[in-house]
């Protein structure tokens, strides 16, 4: 049997003080039951949770790879709204996705442009940056999306391969046009990588109609599975691109080229999956599609909403002042003056079990991010936030009129029509 020792007392140098100190034995795993108001993971459905506990096959049983690996790959294409043979999901976190997008198409000689305006897009650029290719960071300030026009200007009289942005920048909430990002890359005669990994599902996505090259997404966002998977989707062009390299990709587990028979019809082995969380994938998979994506969009932008009405009601500011720059599944707030933001999230959760985020580098300490996405985005949760918020920030001093944002999120279902938010 394995023992704990206790925390702060030293380790002993023989059995005789081990024994003196050892406490109780490790005992049955039970985490207490949040309610998941982050940026990721967000909380799980429990026909997803049912789904992962079903019996464990081989990943090479036929019924995996014939049936399970199928139907993951069917459903997935729905949710990307594509017809990309290259679509299935890397056992990976998001930040896997990232690596093998960014990878993949990149060699020596290469130019690249990263739209960087938060942390998760500067992640994408310093990937890239470990690459051989020369990668351009055009940048933004942090709540703003950065200037089409300023990537123009950037790739202009450049043979550029590449040009990356993130979607839905969950560090600050911002969200970016991809229409206006593809026209660039149009311009400039290069792939177009996306970061959709917390709006997939959740915020209108249409890859094949934006001409989407390379876009991946992670499984604990809107998607509302567990965490472990990154669904990515290829075009035809990027994979000729990616097939038609002269060296080798950097990574071995993050190559494509090799992952790519694996879900293709060879089905050649690469790895062990995560079995189960593709068990819960699939049935994530199979709930957005239940729900229909325009539904599930609407329904996430109804609850946004109202949050914003609600927030606005108890006297909070939304750190994106733009609207159209709004991300629909996070939500950045600036922490007012003279409240401890760390402080209202930890009473957040002691008081109401509720656990949302605070902000991160530069903005550490300046907001709290809210995630409402997936199985969490619904007008019950919007609700319990507004007033736990209120309760909690007048503690600090930060006083509005009772029930104020609560009055002022239902004024807002109310205009919208309640039927969206999913009660």
């Amino acid at each position: 049997m394995r023992w704990l020792l206790v925390p702060g007392r030293p380790v002993p140098n023989s059995s005789e003080g081990k024994d003196a100190i050892m406490s109780d034995p490790i005992g049955e795993l039970l985490p207490p039951d949040r309610l998941m108001l982050t940026p990721g993971p967000s909380s799980v459905h429990p026909r997803i949770y049912r789904a992962m506990s079903t019996t464990m096959v081989g990943h090479l049983d036929p019924w995996f790879l014939n049936m399970m690996m199928n139907e993951v790959q069917v459903l997935l294409r729905e949710v990307f709204r594509t017809e990309n043979r290259t679509t299935f999901p890397i056992s990976s976190s998001g930040s896997g996705g990232i690596e093998a997008s960014v990878l993949n198409p990149l060699e020596a000689g290469d130019e690249a442009l990263i739209c960087v305006n938060g942390a998760f897009s500067a992640r994408m650029a310093e990937i890239a940056e470990r690459t051989p290719a020369h990668v351009t960071r055009i940048t933004a300030p942090f709540g703003r999306t950065v200037d089409p026009d300023d990537v123009r200007r950037a790739g202009k009289g450049k043979k550029i391969k590449v040009v990356g942005v993130t979607h839905g920048e969950s560090s600050t909430s911002v969200a970016s046009p991809l229409a206006e990002y593809r026209k660039v890359a149009d311009e400039l005669g290069a792939l177009l990588v996306v970061d959709c990994v917390s709006t997939l599902s959740g915020m209108p996505i249409d890859v094949d109609k934006l001409r989407l090259d390379i876009c991946f997404s992670g499984s604990q966002k809107a998607l509302s599975a567990p965490p472990g998977l990154s669904p990515i989707t290829v075009s035809l062009a990027a994979e000729e691109v990616i097939r038609s390299r002269k060296t080798k990709v950097q990574s071995w587990y993050f190559d494509l080229t090799t992952t790519m028979n694996y879900w293709g019809q060879e089905r050649t082995y690469h790895h062990t999956p995560a079995i189960p969380l593709l068990y819960a994938f699939r049935e994530a998979l199979r709930m957005v599609m239940e729900e229909g994506l325009e539904a599930r969009w609407e329904r996430h932008r109804t609850n946004q909403q109202a949050f914003i009405a609600g927030i606005e009601g108890l006297g909070l500011k939304p750190f994106v002042e733009n609207p159209a720059e709004r991300m629909i599944t996070v939500t950045a707030i600036q922490v007012p003056e003279g409240v401890n933001g760390k402080q209202v999230q930890q009473q957040l959760l002691d008081d109401f079990n509720i656990e949302i985020a605070g902000g991160f580098g530069p903005l550490k300490g300046k907001i709290w991010r809210v995630g409402l996405m997936g199985h969490t985005s619904r007008q019950k949760n919007v609700l319990l936030l507004l007033a736990a918020l209120e309760n909690v920030l007048a503690v600090q001093g930060h006083r509005a009129p009772d029930g104020a944002g609560v009055a002022a999120a239902i004024r807002a279902y109310s205009e919208a029509g309640a039927t969206a938010a999913v009660k």
